[in-house]
């Protein structure tokens, strides 16, 4: 097995952000596309609290729309630093609430 040093880019926002209309999660994948990134997930979370300690869940009595998006991509990690300004301007424009990780990882290629 091959495996390449890479990183694992994790950005956690609400299911609710928008940018121009279209949810933020979405414009954030296609922009992974755009730039040939090796590719992205969208996870949807189930229950969740932030800084703010207010609870978001999926229950069907509560609210819905205030359940956390998670975007991960793995690249390498030059491709990762392209993409970070990227993240930036469309987490300003939106004017969302978000958090951005990066970690390590080793991706195993064929």
């Amino acid at each position: 097995m091959n495996f390449i040093e890479s990183e694992l880019l994790r950005i956690f926002i609400g299911e609710q952000e928008k940018l121009h209309h279209r949810p933020l999660y979405e414009l954030l994948v296609s922009e992974a596309l755009e730039r040939g990134m090796a590719g992205a997930t969208v996870f949807r979370g189930l229950l969740s609290f932030g800084l703010r300690h207010k609870v978001h869940t999926s229950k069907i009595f509560e609210l819905a729309g205030e359940l956390p998006m998670v975007i991960e991509i793995v690249e390498i990690t030059e491709k990762i630093e392209e993409f970070l300004p990227v993240v930036e301007t469309l987490l300003r424009e939106s004017g969302a609430q978000a958090l951005v990780t990066r970690e390590s990882v080793r991706q195993w290629t064929t």
